[in-house]
C-alpha cells in the first residue's frame, strides 16, 4: 500500500519550499509542468512537482501528439501497466487504474487549462489525479469533474461548461508538438529556463536544474548585464 501525502504535510513542504524560494529569488518562476492527467506518469510525478517547484507554471499538453518514446505507447499495453505499478512501489504511492481504462481525460484537461488561465492548475491535477488513480474512478464522470473542480476552487457552472468545449484541445495540441520539436518523448515535462526534462524520473534533475543559479544576462558588450 502506498503512502498519500497528507494536506497538513503538504501545506508545512509548501511554507519551507516558499521559505527556500525567497531565498533564492523567487527562482522557480523559471519552471514550467507540462502534463497529461490521462497518464499515470503525471499523477505519479504531480505530489512532487508541487512540493519542489512551487510557484511554477502548470500547463496542459495533450500526449497524443508525442508521436514517440514511452508517450507513444498502447496504454492498454501490459507492460506499460506493470512499468507504473513498479515505480509507483518504488515511490510508495498507491496506484489503482481507473474503471475505464485507458483513460481519455479530454474533458479533465480542458478544466485544466481552465484551471491555468486561473493559477489553479497544480490543485485542479492533484485533485484529478488522485481521484483517477487512487480511486480509481472514471476521470471524466461529470461528478468526479465537479469534485476536482471544487477542490480547485473553481466555479463548478464554468469547470463543467470547459469541459465541453473542444476548441480547448488545440492549443494542447500545439504546446505537445512544440515539446517534441524541443526533443521531449513523453509527459510530464520540465522545463528550467532553456532546459528542458521529459519524463517523471527526471524530475530530480530539473529540481537541480532550478536550483542553481540563472545564467547571468550579459549586455551587449557580452559582459554581464
Amino acid at each position: 500500500m502506498g503512502d498519500l501525502i497528507s494536506l497538513a504535510a503538504l501545506r508545512a513542504s509548501r511554507r519551507a519550499s516558499e521559505s527556500v524560494l525567497a531565498a533564492r529569488g523567487g527562482r522557480s518562476s523559471r519552471v514550467t509542468f507540462y502534463f497529461d492527467l490521462a497518464s499515470p506518469w503525471t499523477y505519479l510525478a504531480a505530489e512532487r512537482a508541487d512540493r519542489l517547484f512551487h510557484g511554477a507554471r502548470w500547463v496542459p499538453a495533450i500526449g497524443d501528439a508525442l508521436s514517440v518514446g514511452p508517450a507513444a505507447a498502447d496504454p492498454r499495453d501490459e507492460t506499460l501497466r506493470a512499468a507504473a505499478e513498479r515505480r509507483a512501489a518504488e515511490l510508495r504511492l498507491p496506484l489503482v487504474w481507473p474503471e475505464a481504462w485507458p483513460v481519455v481525460g479530454r474533458g479533465a484537461m480542458r478544466i485544466a487549462a481552465l484551471a491555468a488561465e486561473q493559477g489553479r492548475a497544480a490543485a485542479f491535477v492533484l485533485a484529478a489525479g488522485r481521484l483517477a488513480f487512487c480511486g480509481g474512478y472514471e476521470l471524466d464522470d461529470p461528478e468526479i469533474l465537479a469534485e476536482a473542480a471544487a477542490a480547485a476552487g473553481l466555479r463548478l457552472p464554468e469547470a463543467l461548461a470547459a469541459a465541453g468545449q473542444v476548441r480547448r484541445d488545440g492549443a494542447m495540441e500545439r504546446t505537445a508538438v512544440r515539446l517534441l520539436r524541443g526533443g521531449a518523448d513523453e509527459l510530464p515535462v520540465v522545463t528550467v529556463g532553456r532546459l528542458l526534462f521529459a519524463g517523471e524520473r527526471r524530475l530530480a534533475e530539473a529540481a537541480a536544474a532550478a536550483a542553481a543559479p540563472p545564467p547571468e544576462r550579459r549586455g551587449s558588450s557580452g559582459r554581464p548585464a
